[in-house]
């Protein structure tokens, strides 16, 4: 049986892909393993992954900016290299395939120093600071982007991000039953990410009186950010996060209200939703969402509002505008391939793994 290594972390949306690709493995005979940091969120949505064993080890957060942890995380790094080294010598995978974040580092130097082939992936037009660390050991970098590819310096594949098959398959009729919506108003969907965005909740939430009469609203605020001055507002709905209902909560949304990561992205344009993407401001980021988003406005795949630029009154005119203008998103996501990676990051992956 072969056996693959697996990471990433941070956040969820560098756990998410690998969720997409591990019943695949499994389906072909492949022993999966998962490396990452303790009580972190990979540990947590793995932890639910049948017949995935985890592992847990030290990690540093690679910063751009001052920071005196900057002086103390770089031994939990040689400490988690160290610590990964020793895994994964004794699993003895025949392919590593990291889908990047902080916690990837470790994991990939520790590939290296067993020779064990690598394969990372990068979501963003730009790639992360993870990421170029990995490079130099990588045989492969897959992204989502085909922008990106000239960044991996004669690594780089366009593969897309691989998406979860239920995320793609879900009920329309399910979703409006769940969250108690009628088929009268369209559904208005906002998504601020796993942690949710304290910007776009307030701006939406300033708006919702009039925003009401024309859209049921279900608001995935994140954790932690439930409004009980809004809890059974008329036509609104709040939920901190979505697991299994997620599939059918985007069936049932008409349009949505989106950060602009590079997995929702991806998700956006294989169910073919209009949106419209709020990206993480440069100034609070590396600015890779701004980069993501104008690349799909300049494909005519969305609508971009600048987080600088939002107020409740611009909020709901773009939103509005994008409603009544959906048919040329329509149009032009119809001219663009959906994009599921699943099938060409495996291809990369069984390419280089060791044999």
């Amino acid at each position: 049986m072969k056996k693959i290594v697996m990471t990433g972390g941070g956040t969820g949306g560098h756990v998410t892909p690998n969720l997409a690709l591990i019943p695949r493995l499994q389906a072909d005979g492949w022993e999966v393993h998962y490396i990452g940091a303790a009580n972190s969120v990979e540990q947590e949505m793995i932890s639910k992954v049948p017949g995935v064993r985890f592992y847990a080890v030290a990690v540093g957060k690679l910063r751009r900016y001052f920071d005196p942890k900057n002086f103390s995380d770089p031994f939990r790094v040689i400490k988690g290299v160290a610590q990964a080294t020793r895994i994964i010598r004794k699993i003895r995978p025949n392919v590593v395939f990291s889908k990047g974040g902080f916690v990837s580092v470790p994991v990939v130097y520790g590939a290296h120093f067993n020779r064990v082939p690598v394969v990372t992936h990068e979501s963003d037009l730009t790639p992360g600071l993870a990421n170029k660390l990995c490079l130099p050991f990588a045989s492969a970098q897959c992204c989502t982007f085909p922008e990106a590819v000239p960044c991996a310096k004669g690594k780089g594949v366009y593969t897309g991000t691989p998406i979860r098959p239920e995320v793609l398959n879900g009920s329309r009729e399910a979703g409006l039953k769940r969250f108690g919506f009628s088929r009268n108003l369209p559904v208005l969907m906002v998504v601020g990410g796993s942690t949710g965005a304290q910007a776009i909740n307030e701006c939406l939430r300033a708006a919702l009186n009039t925003l009401t009469d024309t859209f049921q609203v279900l608001h995935l605020c994140g954790k932690g950010n439930l409004s009980a001055e809004h809890e059974g507002a008329r036509n609104y709905v709040q939920c901190e996060f979505l697991d299994e209902e997620m599939a059918d909560a985007y069936a049932c949304a008409d349009v949505l209200i989106s950060r602009a990561g590079a997995n929702v992205l991806c998700e956006i344009l294989a169910l073919r939703k209009p949106a419209l993407l709020i990206p993480y401001p440069k100034e609070v980021s590396r600015g890779d969402q701004v980069l993501n988003a104008n690349s799909f406005e300049a494909r005519g795949l969305s609508r971009v509002l600048n987080q600088s630029d939002m107020t409740p009154e611009s909020l709901e005119r773009e939103i509005v505008s994008l409603y009544h203008d959906r048919g040329s998103i329509y149009d032009a996501m119809a001219l663009e391939p959906a994009t599921n990676g699943v099938d060409s990051v495996l291809e990369q992956i069984y390419k280089y793994a060791k044999p």
